[in-house]
């Protein structure tokens, strides 16, 4: 089931192949609901919430030169989309969150600050951080899946048969495209519509206010910086390095880059995006082995953006959910079989699997009670 990378490309280079074609959609199960609704609720626009990505992924590609994943920052996701403490949230809200979340990943990784407290974070803490990603992964998967149980068992039927040199994304998205236009058979119509429309999205900054950025700040990117710290900060990183030895990254440049990204998107009014660990996991396991997957992602949306923003609503329409749920279980599941690595030490074994349990509720608090409990079982307060 755990697909370890295959040789590494000639002196680090990308790869812009079939395995990378389909490996790069490998995260689409966690990037297309957030987008929908981005657009549908917080009323975003599609060009630049898609530009704001696209950019990112293309440059972060290129940088890393491995299958580094660009994901939606998932509580200020939440919080945008629900509408944090009975505020209404608009776009210039979320812009303003991404300004604050680039100033204070800038900070964190130029004073390296980041990297130091990266160091506090135990092994098991971490793996546990790790598994933890992995279960709620997999369980968002089989809720998606849900919605239609018997074609979401076919569908995972078949990825988890399928031999490993098809390019199972691509025929999973095909098998979308289908299954949509089978139950919605009057979507055809409304596709034959789209047409390419050139159109850059407006500035995002220009528009945003202080207040703006103090809700912003206040009701979006605080509550956010435990869990990107967790999952898009120290795991990430972890997850990298075990993958891809000969391509190694630092907490600090993780930290930069991610403050660099949500300037990018921030600014083209897009929304707050991070490096999230299951997006990873989610691009190797269909096939990703450079960066080269990121970066073909990233041109793909970077297009719809550019020409086709006014059509996005209707394209989207063509992933449904049972096919998002069975690409997140399989991203769940790769990401929950790199924790493996942990030692027989009883200890190490009661910090991993209690920290992945609360990990599944909050990365956050997984990461303090990870480092807590492995130093409290240390000194003997503990007895697990």
């Amino acid at each position: 089931m755990s697909a370890e990378p295959a040789d590494p490309p000639a002196a680090g280079r990308n790869r812009y192949d079939l395995a990378e074609l389909s490996g790069a959609f490998g995260d689409l199960g966690t990037l297309v609901p957030f987008v929908v609704a981005y657009l549908a609720i917080v009323k975003m626009d599609p060009a630049g919430v898609l530009l704001g990505f696209g950019g990112a992924m293309i440059a972060t590609g290129l940088w890393y030169r491995t299958p580094f994943p660009v994901q939606p920052m998932k509580a200020i996701g939440a919080a945008a989309i629900t509408g944090a403490a009975g505020a209404a949230i608009t776009p210039a809200v979320v812009v303003g969150a991404g300004i604050a979340t680039a100033a204070i990943w800038l900070f964190l990784g130029l004073s390296g600050f980041a990297r130091r407290v990266a160091e506090w974070i135990p092994k098991p803490a971490l793996l546990g951080v790790v598994l933890g990603l992995g279960f709620g992964f997999m369980l968002e998967g089989i809720r998606m899946m849900s919605a239609s149980p018997w074609l979401g068992a076919a569908l995972l039927a078949f990825a988890l048969l399928a031999q490993s040199r098809l390019p199972v994304m691509l025929l999973l998205l095909a098998a979308g495209v289908g299954i949509t236009l089978w139950q919605d058979p009057a979507l055809a119509s409304q596709a034959a519509l789209v047409r390419p429309d050139w159109r850059v999205p407006s500035l995002g900054w220009p528009g945003v206010t202080a207040s703006d950025i103090w809700t912003g700040v206040v009701l979006l990117a605080l509550p956010q910086l435990p869990l990107t710290f967790g999952n898009a900060l120290v795991a990430i990183t972890g997850e990298n390095n075990r993958l891809f030895p000969d391509r190694p990254v630092t907490e600090r440049k993780v930290a930069i880059s991610t403050g660099l990204a949500n300037a990018w998107s921030s600014a083209v009014g897009g929304v707050p995006v991070c490096h999230g660990a299951g997006g990873m996991a989610g691009h190797v396991k269909f096939g990703a082995r450079t960066g080269g997957a990121t970066v073909m992602v990233g041109v793909v949306l970077a297009v719809l953006a550019l020409f086709f923003a006014d059509s996005v609503h209707i394209l989207l329409r063509f992933f449904p959910e049972p096919v998002l749920g069975v690409i997140l279980f399989l991203a769940g599941a790769e990401l929950a079989l790199s924790s493996r690595e942990h030692g027989e030490e009883r200890v190490g074994r009661f910090v991993l699997l209690t920290t992945a349990a609360f990990t599944v509720v909050h990365v956050g608090v997984a990461v303090v009670f990870g480092i807590l409990a492995y130093h409290a079982s240390k000194r003997g307060w503990l007895r697990p």
